[in-house]
């Protein structure tokens, strides 16, 4: 299955009433579905290394050009897989041209500003992409799922904003990331998509492994006790802001290397489908160049 087709077939439409027990997090591209489980890893480890050859090309030209910017978002549930994707995908980047930004809980002084602030300091400059693991989303999640954390509600209990307040943050996002892309960045937005069974068996495996016990907390476990109310505040955000500007995609994230190939194919194509180009020097520019062309040439006349 093409990049082309991964990316219509996981985006969410536009205005859509997003319902996560439909998506399948272990559903697989219909030229996989025969394949074994050896098979598939092949194909997807053949399919991961042609994207990033095209990612870093695309690189290239988008460090060049200077014109445009790319903000890559990972969502999804504890141990979904984001920082495997940024480790595999992004691997295939220039780091100089690229920044990864890990949104943890709001420090002290994060929360004296409004929830967009610190994405906003974190957005990409033209010539550079940038990751966001986790993101402003999980203002309109994490939050909703525990209102004590909002700023200002310490001690709040469970006291939870009504429903125009979400639909207000919606809207500032929706708005935030227009502003974004009016103003030249590429938002490509992925939730991971995984079943609370792989959670399970991926979580006892770093229980398991003394070399992973560093990537396990017990928030890990109080959040899957509120996996009913992060999978309904997924839906109600999916819906709200998969826009034309920045859709939704939702990735089946229960094969770690089929999600990595396919979220490396559709950021590969997006940013080959800038038509970004080479920049052309102007006349003194290539009056220059010819000039360091001829002294160049000159001093390996002399050396001879």
């Amino acid at each position: 299955m093409k990049a082309g087709a991964l990316a219509r077939r996981l985006r969410i439409r536009p205005g859509s009433a997003v319902r996560l027990d439909r998506i399948a997090p272990d559903w697989l591209p219909p030229t996989l579905a025969a394949a074994d489980e050896a098979d598939i890893r092949r194909r997807t480890s053949r399919m991961l290394a042609s994207s990033l050859d095209r990612l870093l090309d695309a690189q290239r030209l988008l460090w060049a050009s200077d014109e445009r910017a790319v903000l890559v978002i990972l969502q999804g549930m504890d141990a979904a897989g984001k920082d495997g994707i940024i480790r595999h995908v992004m691997s295939g980047v220039n780091p100089q041209g690229c920044d990864v930004v890990a949104f943890a809980e709001p420090s002290r002084d994060e929360r004296r500003h409004t929830f967009l602030w610190r994405s906003a300091r974190a957005a990409p400059a033209r010539g550079r992409i940038a990751i966001f693991n986790r993101s402003h989303y999980e203002d309109v999640l994490v939050v909703r799922v525990h209102p004590g954390l909002l700023p200002g509600r310490a001690g709040a209990g469970e006291t939870r904003p009504d429903a125009r307040f979400w639909r207000r943050r919606f809207r500032d996002i929706n708005a935030f990331e227009r502003h974004l892309v009016a103003n030249g960045t590429l938002i490509l937005k992925f939730f991971l998509h995984i079943s609370r069974a792989e959670q399970r068996r991926r979580l006892l495996a770093r229980l398991d492994d003394p070399t992973k016990h560093w990537k396990f907390s017990l928030s890990d476990l109080r959040d899957r006790a509120h996996w009913s109310d992060y999978i309904a505040a997924y839906e109600d955000a999916l819906s709200a802001t998969s826009t034309r500007h920045a859709p939704w995609h939702v990735i089946p994230a229960d094969r770690k290397h089929l999600a990595r190939a396919i979220v490396a194919a559709i950021i590969a194509r997006a940013v080959d489908r800038m038509r970004l180009t080479w920049p052309e020097p102007d006349e003194r520019s290539r009056a220059e160049l010819e000039q360091a062309r001829r002294s160049l040439l000159a001093e390996a006349g002399a050396e001879h």
